[in-house]
């Protein structure tokens, strides 16, 4: 999906720049640039509605097998791999493709002031917060699951909406208009709905312990995400690939502690990738290229893009889990988690206008 991504890319860029050229070299009378303007506009659009397409898929797709791969790479209720392994292991790929694009880089464009690979204090001193934050978001995300299944997660994730808007407002100190605060109160009714249990004495099913994981990882991934943006906002014409390389560097480093600590004698004795199975590598990939999915949303779609495929993620795990764990799609998650998708969407559309 990633590949294609690449490939649409490229060719979006080809298209837009024979837009800018044509016109001047193959222009012979104003009737044939009028036309040659014309189709140059109707293509553009063409694939740029393809790659929209495109991005929204790969989005959805990911996003709705991330825990599902997550919960299937179980073996009788547990883990077989060291998940810090794991983690170092997406955090080194995603390293990886951001050297990769900055290469590309520097051979279309030449090495510059904004995507040289600098190592001075000021340049790496900021990422070492963000990374910590990730890095502990990302190891809770695999015990929550003793306490959620696969739907819960991807509803309880969307909490981190309400963290980041509440740390905007305060640290940023971004407004949100009346329409985001009622989004967040949709949010958190959305996301109880969808954990009622009227079959059981238990009033949800999710206990206690999967909710505070669940407030923890949104307040984690709030944070990081605010302090990511500060941080990008501080320098905006820096290459976001070099940020990202210093950000993943930062995670490896990170989970190299984890490992130490927490897995040291297990990679020792067995190996690092001891119980990986091909399901945990598609584990490993999924989480690696949601994040440069997410950037590809950003740069070449828009928000609308995430938020679709956020609605359409939640059923589509609610399903594909109905199959593989047998779970339960009660009209509780169902209403639930349309009002989710509903509040994500007002939320979204909900930001204030920049005053004219």
């Amino acid at each position: 999906v990633m590949y294609l991504l690449y490939c649409l890319k490229e060719s979006y860029d080809v298209v837009s720049q024979k837009d800018i050229e044509s016109p001047g070299e193959r222009s012979l009378s104003s009737t044939s640039a009028t036309s040659s303007l014309s189709t140059a506009g109707a293509s553009k659009g063409k694939n740029s509605w393809k790659l929209k397409s495109i991005v929204t898929l790969a989005l959805t797709l990911l996003t709705s097998s991330q825990a599902i791969l997550i919960v299937w790479s179980k073996r009788a209720g547990k883990y077989e791999y060291s998940v810090t392994t794991a983690n170092f292991s997406v955090e080194a790929l995603k390293c990886l493709l951001s050297l990769i694009a900055l290469y590309r880089t520097w051979n279309s464009q030449g090495v510059t002031e904004d995507n040289r690979l600098s190592t001075s204090f000021d340049e790496v001193s900021v990422y070492p917060i963000p990374a910590i934050l990730y890095m502990v978001k990302n190891l809770l995300q695999y015990y929550i699951f003793a306490y959620v299944d696969a739907p819960a997660y991807q509803i309880l994730k969307n909490l981190n909406i309400i963290s980041t808007g509440v740390l905007y407002r305060i640290i940023l100190k971004k407004k949100l208009s009346e329409i985001q605060w009622a989004a967040f109160v949709l949010l958190c009714a959305g996301c109880t709905t969808a954990q009622l249990n009227p079959s059981s004495d238990h009033v949800l099913q999710t206990p206690i312990q999967g909710w505070v994981m669940a407030i923890v990882m949104a307040l984690l991934s709030g944070f990081a995400g605010v302090y990511t943006e500060a941080i990008i906002k501080k320098r905006p014409s820096r290459n976001i690939n070099v940020q990202n390389f210093w950000l993943y560097i930062f995670g490896m480093l990170f989970n190299l502690v984890a490992i130490c600590v927490q897995d040291f004698d297990a990679v020792m004795n067995k190996g690092f990738f001891h119980g990986y199975s091909f399901i945990t590598v598609l584990m490993i990939l999924n989480h690696a290229l949601s994040g440069i999915a997410v950037s590809m949303v950003m740069k070449y779609a828009d928000n609308i893009v995430k938020v679709y495929s956020t609605s359409v993620a939640m059923l589509l795990t609610a399903v594909v889990s109905v199959f593989l764990f047998g779970f339960h799609l009660s009209l509780a998650f169902f209403l639930g988690s349309t009002v989710v998708s509903v509040s994500v969407y007002l939320h979204s559309v909900g930001k204030p206008q920049p005053q004219k």
